[in-house]
C-alpha cells in the first residue's frame, strides 16, 4: 500500500493505494494559511495511516511548482507562502517513512500514462487547466522533469501570435503576456471582467451560449498554445485535466483549431480527457512513491 498526497491551495487530497493501484481510502482536508500548520497536518495524515494499517508506508506528495536541487519549492504561483520552503527537509526529521515529492501535473501525466487513458502511448503529455495552466510529460512510462525542474510549463510561454488576434501592445519579458494570462480560469475571469466589466467565475463564462466571441477566443488561444507544445515535443497523446478542462466537452474542436496552425495535413495525436479524473494526479504520487 501507498499513500499519495495533493496539496493544492484551498485543499489536501489524499488517498491509500493498494499494489494494484485500487483506492482504499480517499480523503480532503482544508490547506491551512500557514507553513508549520501544513507540516503538522502533512505529518498527522501519515501517521495516522501508517499506525492504522500496521506499516510505516511510502509517501507520494505531488505540488504546485517544482523544488530545485537544493530542495527549495519554486513556481508556485498559487501557494506563494510555500515558494523557498524546503518542506522535504522539514519533514525528514518528523518522519521516518520513504517519502518523494514531485510535480503536480507530473503525477497527473505519469498517473494516466501508467493505467489511465495513455496507458498505450510512449510519448503522454498532460496538461492541467484550471485556476492556473500547469503539464507534465511522460516518455516510456517515466517523467522527464528536464534540467531545471521546468519541463511540461507550457503555460509560463509568452501567448503565440500575440498581437495577431489581440490588441497591439508591446512585448517585453512580462509575466502578463504568458499563456496562463489567457486560457486559466483566473486568466479568463481577469480577461472577462476587463472586456465587460462583469465579474463572474470561468464556469459561467464558458457555458453561456451569449458569451461565443469570447468562448471562440479562449478556443483559439488554447489552440496556439498547445501548437507551441505540439511542434517541440511532437507527443503522441495530450490528456486535459483541471476543472476548466471539464468545460470543453468537445477537445475535437480544439484538435481543428491546432490543425489550422500546424503544417501536417491532418494531426495525428491524441487529444483525450482522463480516465481518472481530476484527481489522477494524487494516484500518480502514491504510484510514484513506489
Amino acid at each position: 500500500m501507498q499513500i499519495g498526497i495533493d496539496l493544492g491551495a484551498t485543499k489536501i487530497e489524499y488517498v491509500l493505494l493498494d499494489n494494484n493501484n485500487s483506492e482504499i481510502i480517499r480523503k480532503r482536508e482544508k490547506t491551512p494559511g500557514n507553513y508549520k500548520k501544513l507540516l503538522k497536518l502533512l505529518s498527522n495524515i501519515i501517521n495516522n495511516l501508517s499506525k492504522e494499517y500496521n506499516e510505516q508506508l511510502n509517501v507520494g506528495i505531488c505540488h504546485p511548482g517544482s523544488m530545485d536541487t537544493s530542495g527549495r519549492m519554486f513556481n508556485t504561483y498559487n501557494m506563494k507562502w510555500i515558494k523557498g520552503k524546503k518542506i522535504k527537509s522539514d519533514l525528514t526529521p518528523i518522519l521516518s517513512n520513504k517519502i518523494i515529492f514531485e510535480n503536480d501535473a507530473n503525477c497527473f501525466a505519469f498517473s494516466e500514462a501508467i493505467d489511465g487513458v495513455a496507458k498505450d502511448y510512449n510519448s503522454v503529455f498532460g496538461i492541467i487547466l484550471g485556476s492556473g495552466t500547469g503539464g507534465g510529460f511522460v516518455i516510456d512510462k517515466k517523467i522527464v522533469r528536464g534540467a531545471n525542474h521546468i519541463a511540461g510549463e507550457w503555460g509560463h510561454n509568452f501567448l503565440p501570435g500575440f498581437g495577431l488576434n489581440e490588441k497591439k501592445e508591446k512585448i517585453k519579458l512580462d509575466y502578463r503576456f504568458s499563456s496562463q494570462q489567457f486560457i486559466s480560469g483566473k486568466g479568463l475571469e481577469n480577461l472577462f471582467y476587463k472586456d465587460y466589466k462583469i465579474k463572474t467565475n470561468a464556469h459561467e463564462i464558458l457555458t453561456n451560449k451569449k458569451n461565443k466571441k469570447f468562448i471562440l477566443s479562449f478556443k483559439d488561444r488554447l489552440a496556439r498554445s498547445l501548437v507551441s507544445v505540439i511542434n517541440i515535443l511532437d507527443p503522441e497523446i495530450i490528456v486535459f485535466g483541471g476543472g476548466l478542462s471539464n468545460e470543453i466537452k468537445d477537445l475535437n474542436e480544439i484538435k481543428k483549431f491546432c490543425e489550422k496552425y500546424l503544417e501536417v495535413k491532418s494531426l495525428n495525436t491524441v487529444f483525450s480527457h482522463p480516465a481518472h479524473g481530476d484527481s489522477s494526479g494524487v494516484r500518480g504520487a502514491a504510484i510514484l512513491s513506489r
